[in-house]
């Protein structure tokens, strides 16, 4: 399956390493824009310089680790396209120029389903996605949730428990299952 991950997904962290641990395992392949890139460094400004820096390093590695991912929207090719919110439209357009079947967003209400339909894509949350990847094979989620806990454990000093951690992460479906 192509999914192309909106910025909401990617920027905060455990959120982004569940789904892109699962990707590094095969369960699916990723696929995002320069734009989506950088609306996550921008975003990560909120927490001041060094926020941003560390969102750029991250989006260095995380090009590097998938050097296929990055999809090109050519200027105007879809100036046909519609959605609720006119900034959320190069996030359609990148879907649509990756071959993606999915759009991963936390942002339900400017991705109408039928809209997405019309273009043929579906709209998955990354909560629901990673349940439904654990149901199919839970030994990916599973190692890529144990993987995550270590990481958080690692850069934070805190000794955080898997179902808290993810539960924070805005993954409550997949915190369950995997407690």
């Amino acid at each position: 399956m192509r999914v192309l991950i909106d910025t909401c997904v990617l920027y905060p962290t455990v959120m982004r390493e569940m789904v892109l641990g699962a990707a590094r395992r095969g369960a699916f392949s990723p696929f995002w824009s320069e734009r989506i890139l950088e609306e996550w460094a921008r975003a990560a400004r909120k927490l001041g310089p060094a926020g941003e820096a560390q969102a750029r390093s991250e989006i260095a590695l995380v090009s590097a680790g998938f050097p296929n991912a990055k999809t090109s929207v050519p200027n105007g090719a879809f100036s046909h396209l519609w959605l609720p919110d006119e900034d959320d439209i190069h996030v359609l357009a990148a879907a649509i120029t990756a071959s993606a079947d999915a759009i991963m967003t936390l942002n339900a209400k400017d991705f109408p389903r039928q809209t997405l339909a019309d273009e043929g894509v579906t709209r998955v949350d990354p909560d629901g996605f990673l349940y439904d990847l654990w149901l199919q094979d839970a030994q990916v989620i599973e190692d890529t949730a144990s993987e995550v806990l270590a990481q958080a454990r690692t850069l934070s000093g805190e000794a955080w428990e898997m179902r808290p951690l993810l539960k924070k992460a805005r993954l409550p479906r997949c915190a369950k299952a995997l407690a």
